[in-house]
Protein backbone atom coordinates (compact mmCIF):
# COMPACT_ATOMS: atom_id res chain seq x y z
CA UNK A 1 0.00 0.00 0.00
CA UNK A 2 1.55 3.77 -0.87
CA UNK A 3 0.33 6.64 1.71
CA UNK A 4 0.46 9.94 0.99
CA UNK A 5 3.98 10.23 2.95
CA UNK A 6 5.10 7.77 -0.07
CA UNK A 7 5.05 10.56 -2.78
CA UNK A 8 8.21 11.90 -3.18
CA UNK A 9 10.85 14.15 -4.86
CA UNK A 10 12.22 12.74 -8.48
CA UNK A 11 15.15 12.36 -9.05
CA UNK A 12 17.10 14.58 -11.58
CA UNK A 13 17.83 11.46 -13.80
CA UNK A 14 15.20 9.12 -14.12
CA UNK A 15 16.16 5.45 -14.40
CA UNK A 16 13.09 2.97 -14.94
CA UNK A 17 14.22 -0.78 -14.24
CA UNK A 18 12.47 -3.98 -16.11
CA UNK A 19 10.24 -4.92 -13.14
CA UNK A 20 9.73 -1.26 -11.67
CA UNK A 21 6.09 0.69 -11.86
CA UNK A 22 6.31 4.60 -11.42
CA UNK A 23 3.67 6.21 -10.43
CA UNK A 24 3.27 10.42 -10.91
CA UNK A 25 1.19 12.63 -8.89
CA UNK A 26 0.56 16.16 -10.01
CA UNK A 27 -1.74 18.90 -9.74
CA UNK A 28 -3.60 20.33 -12.24
CA UNK A 29 -4.30 23.58 -11.13
CA UNK A 30 -1.67 26.51 -11.57
CA UNK A 31 -1.06 29.70 -12.91
CA UNK A 32 -1.63 30.86 -16.77
CA UNK A 33 1.99 30.76 -17.36
CA UNK A 34 2.60 27.10 -16.46
CA UNK A 35 -0.72 26.47 -18.60
CA UNK A 36 1.56 28.44 -21.49
CA UNK A 37 4.24 26.16 -21.47
CA UNK A 38 2.48 23.21 -21.10
CA UNK A 39 0.72 24.02 -23.94
CA UNK A 40 3.62 24.64 -26.44
CA UNK A 41 4.71 20.60 -26.39
CA UNK A 42 1.35 19.49 -27.09
CA UNK A 43 0.28 18.52 -30.64
CA UNK A 44 -1.92 20.43 -33.42
CA UNK A 45 -4.66 17.86 -32.50
CA UNK A 46 -4.03 18.17 -28.48
CA UNK A 47 -4.68 21.92 -28.77
CA UNK A 48 -7.42 21.62 -30.99
CA UNK A 49 -8.99 19.00 -28.62
CA UNK A 50 -8.39 21.56 -25.53
CA UNK A 51 -10.13 23.97 -27.81
CA UNK A 52 -13.35 22.25 -27.65
CA UNK A 53 -13.74 22.58 -23.99
CA UNK A 54 -16.42 24.96 -23.04
CA UNK A 55 -14.84 25.81 -19.52
CA UNK A 56 -11.56 27.62 -18.99
CA UNK A 57 -10.63 25.19 -16.42
CA UNK A 58 -11.69 21.64 -18.25
CA UNK A 59 -9.65 23.74 -20.89
CA UNK A 60 -6.22 23.75 -18.63
CA UNK A 61 -6.52 20.79 -16.37
CA UNK A 62 -6.85 18.94 -20.48
CA UNK A 63 -3.46 21.02 -21.10
CA UNK A 64 -1.70 20.20 -18.40
CA UNK A 65 -2.67 16.11 -18.03
CA UNK A 66 -1.28 16.19 -21.50
CA UNK A 67 1.81 18.55 -21.43
CA UNK A 68 2.73 16.67 -17.91
CA UNK A 69 2.26 13.44 -19.19
CA UNK A 70 4.39 14.47 -22.26
CA UNK A 71 7.40 15.85 -20.12
CA UNK A 72 7.29 12.40 -17.94
CA UNK A 73 7.51 10.11 -21.05
CA UNK A 74 10.27 12.44 -22.29
CA UNK A 75 12.04 12.34 -19.28
CA UNK A 76 12.64 8.72 -19.33
CA UNK A 77 13.08 8.58 -23.11
CA UNK A 78 15.74 12.05 -23.67
CA UNK A 79 13.37 13.25 -25.84
CA UNK A 80 12.08 16.75 -26.62
CA UNK A 81 8.22 16.53 -25.04
CA UNK A 82 6.60 17.75 -28.23
CA UNK A 83 8.72 15.22 -30.42
CA UNK A 84 6.41 12.34 -28.86
CA UNK A 85 3.67 11.12 -30.66
CA UNK A 86 0.74 8.98 -29.82
CA UNK A 87 -1.87 6.46 -30.64
CA UNK A 88 -4.79 4.92 -29.29
CA UNK A 89 -6.31 1.74 -29.80
CA UNK A 90 -9.88 0.34 -30.67
CA UNK A 91 -11.21 1.12 -27.71
CA UNK A 92 -9.41 4.18 -27.13
CA UNK A 93 -6.09 3.26 -24.46
CA UNK A 94 -3.46 5.66 -25.41
CA UNK A 95 0.08 4.31 -26.48
CA UNK A 96 3.43 5.77 -27.26
CA UNK A 97 4.33 5.28 -31.03
CA UNK A 98 8.12 3.90 -30.34
CA UNK A 99 10.97 6.29 -31.64
CA UNK A 100 13.36 5.45 -33.52
CA UNK A 101 16.34 3.65 -31.29
CA UNK A 102 14.62 4.28 -28.30
CA UNK A 103 12.36 2.04 -26.44
CA UNK A 104 8.74 2.39 -26.15
CA UNK A 105 7.23 2.51 -22.70
CA UNK A 106 3.90 1.59 -21.33
CA UNK A 107 2.07 4.17 -19.32
CA UNK A 108 -1.88 5.08 -18.02
CA UNK A 109 -3.57 8.26 -16.79
CA UNK A 110 -6.51 8.87 -14.70
CA UNK A 111 -7.45 12.85 -13.59
CA UNK A 112 -10.22 13.94 -10.97
CA UNK A 113 -10.85 16.97 -9.14
CA UNK A 114 -7.93 18.77 -10.28
CA UNK A 115 -5.13 15.83 -9.47
CA UNK A 116 -4.05 13.38 -11.88
CA UNK A 117 -1.86 10.57 -11.86
CA UNK A 118 0.28 8.81 -14.32
CA UNK A 119 1.68 5.39 -14.04
CA UNK A 120 4.50 4.18 -16.24
CA UNK A 121 6.79 1.04 -17.45
CA UNK A 122 9.11 -0.60 -19.46
CA UNK A 123 7.13 -3.69 -20.52
CA UNK A 124 4.48 -3.94 -17.55
CA UNK A 125 0.85 -3.11 -18.88
CA UNK A 126 -0.79 -1.30 -16.34
CA UNK A 127 -4.04 0.83 -15.55
CA UNK A 128 -4.38 3.41 -13.04
CA UNK A 129 -7.45 5.93 -11.50
CA UNK A 130 -7.93 8.36 -9.30
CA UNK A 131 -11.53 9.45 -8.15
CA UNK A 132 -12.45 12.45 -5.95
CA UNK A 133 -14.79 11.00 -2.92
CA UNK A 134 -18.08 11.42 -2.61
CA UNK A 135 -20.46 9.76 -0.30
CA UNK A 136 -23.43 10.42 -2.41
CA UNK A 137 -22.31 8.66 -5.22
CA UNK A 138 -21.08 5.64 -3.18
CA UNK A 139 -24.77 4.42 -3.07
CA UNK A 140 -26.41 0.55 -2.89
CA UNK A 141 -27.90 1.40 -6.34
CA UNK A 142 -24.71 2.71 -7.72
CA UNK A 143 -23.31 -0.54 -6.25
CA UNK A 144 -26.02 -3.15 -7.56
CA UNK A 145 -25.53 -1.84 -11.34
CA UNK A 146 -21.90 -1.63 -11.77
CA UNK A 147 -20.69 -4.32 -8.84
CA UNK A 148 -20.69 -7.96 -9.05
CA UNK A 149 -23.15 -9.76 -6.94
CA UNK A 150 -19.85 -11.06 -4.53
CA UNK A 151 -18.84 -7.34 -4.28
CA UNK A 152 -22.16 -5.65 -3.52
CA UNK A 153 -22.42 -8.74 -0.87
CA UNK A 154 -19.40 -7.91 0.73
CA UNK A 155 -20.12 -4.12 0.76
CA UNK A 156 -23.86 -4.49 2.30
CA UNK A 157 -22.02 -6.57 5.06
CA UNK A 158 -19.89 -3.28 6.38
CA UNK A 159 -20.42 -1.18 8.62
CA UNK A 160 -22.21 1.64 7.19
CA UNK A 161 -19.00 3.45 8.31
CA UNK A 162 -16.87 1.92 6.56
CA UNK A 163 -18.96 1.53 3.20
CA UNK A 164 -17.93 4.58 1.28
CA UNK A 165 -14.29 4.26 1.54
CA UNK A 166 -14.89 0.27 0.13
CA UNK A 167 -17.42 1.39 -2.65
CA UNK A 168 -14.35 3.41 -3.56
CA UNK A 169 -11.66 1.04 -2.69
CA UNK A 170 -14.24 -1.18 -5.87
CA UNK A 171 -14.72 1.16 -7.71
CA UNK A 172 -10.82 2.98 -8.77
CA UNK A 173 -9.42 -1.02 -8.44
CA UNK A 174 -11.71 -2.32 -11.12
CA UNK A 175 -11.53 0.99 -13.59
CA UNK A 176 -7.06 0.31 -13.42
CA UNK A 177 -8.01 -3.69 -14.30
CA UNK A 178 -10.28 -2.18 -17.10
CA UNK A 179 -7.80 0.53 -18.11
CA UNK A 180 -4.72 -1.99 -18.21
CA UNK A 181 -6.44 -4.21 -20.25
CA UNK A 182 -7.48 -1.77 -23.28
CA UNK A 183 -10.24 -3.68 -23.48
CA UNK A 184 -13.01 -0.70 -22.63
CA UNK A 185 -16.16 -2.17 -21.76
CA UNK A 186 -16.02 -5.19 -23.45
CA UNK A 187 -15.30 -6.58 -20.66
CA UNK A 188 -18.81 -5.78 -18.30
CA UNK A 189 -17.97 -4.29 -14.99
CA UNK A 190 -19.47 -6.71 -12.82
CA UNK A 191 -17.69 -9.93 -15.03
CA UNK A 192 -15.14 -9.92 -12.17
CA UNK A 193 -14.63 -9.18 -8.44
CA UNK A 194 -11.72 -7.50 -6.50
CA UNK A 195 -10.94 -7.07 -2.92
CA UNK A 196 -12.61 -4.02 -1.34
CA UNK A 197 -13.23 -3.89 2.27
CA UNK A 198 -11.10 -2.08 4.26
CA UNK A 199 -7.72 -3.34 5.58
CA UNK A 200 -7.79 -6.67 3.10
CA UNK A 201 -4.95 -6.48 0.46
CA UNK A 202 -6.23 -4.94 -2.77
CA UNK A 203 -6.15 -8.28 -5.43
CA UNK A 204 -8.05 -9.15 -8.27
CA UNK A 205 -9.63 -12.17 -6.79
CA UNK A 206 -12.19 -14.02 -10.01
CA UNK A 207 -12.47 -12.99 -13.57
CA UNK A 208 -15.35 -14.77 -15.75
CA UNK A 209 -13.85 -13.77 -19.29
CA UNK A 210 -10.37 -14.65 -18.02
CA UNK A 211 -9.90 -17.26 -15.40
CA UNK A 212 -6.37 -17.02 -15.00
CA UNK A 213 -6.36 -13.29 -15.07
CA UNK A 214 -5.78 -13.26 -10.94
CA UNK A 215 -2.90 -15.36 -11.33
CA UNK A 216 -1.38 -12.74 -14.03
CA UNK A 217 -2.49 -9.65 -12.50
CA UNK A 218 -1.49 -7.29 -9.56
CA UNK A 219 -3.46 -4.33 -7.87
CA UNK A 220 -2.61 -2.18 -5.59
CA UNK A 221 -4.33 0.99 -3.67
CA UNK A 222 -2.88 4.18 -3.88
CA UNK A 223 -3.48 7.22 -1.70
CA UNK A 224 -2.96 10.25 -3.51
CA UNK A 225 -4.21 12.27 -1.20
CA UNK A 226 -6.70 13.66 1.73
CA UNK A 227 -10.26 13.27 -0.25
CA UNK A 228 -9.22 11.36 -3.02
CA UNK A 229 -8.95 7.33 -3.58
CA UNK A 230 -6.55 5.72 -6.47
CA UNK A 231 -5.53 2.25 -8.15
CA UNK A 232 -3.08 0.48 -10.09
CA UNK A 233 -3.26 -2.38 -11.96
CA UNK A 234 0.05 -3.92 -13.17
CA UNK A 235 0.45 -7.16 -15.65
CA UNK A 236 2.30 -9.56 -13.85
CA UNK A 237 3.65 -9.92 -10.08
CA UNK A 238 6.61 -8.96 -7.84
CA UNK A 239 6.77 -5.34 -10.04
CA UNK A 240 8.18 -2.41 -7.51
CA UNK A 241 6.40 0.65 -6.99
CA UNK A 242 7.48 3.77 -6.81
CA UNK A 243 5.77 7.29 -6.28
CA UNK A 244 6.71 10.60 -7.61
CA UNK A 245 5.40 13.69 -6.76
CA UNK A 246 5.55 16.31 -9.64
CA UNK A 247 4.87 19.77 -9.36
CA UNK A 248 3.51 21.37 -12.41
CA UNK A 249 6.01 24.07 -12.46
CA UNK A 250 8.44 20.97 -12.97
CA UNK A 251 10.53 21.69 -16.40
Amino acid sequence: MVTSASWLTPPAKLDLGESEVHVWRASLEAGPEHYQRLEHVLSTEERAQAARFHFQRDRNHYIAGRGLLRRILAGYLGLDPAQLKFSVNAFGKPALSAWPGQPSLQFNLSHSHGLALFGVARHLQNGIDIEFIRPDFATEDIAKRFFSPREVATLLQLPAEARTEAFFNCWTRKEAFIKARGEGLSIPLNSFDVALAPGDAPALLHSAHDPEAPSRWSIQALHPGPGYAGALAVEGKGSELRCWACPIESK
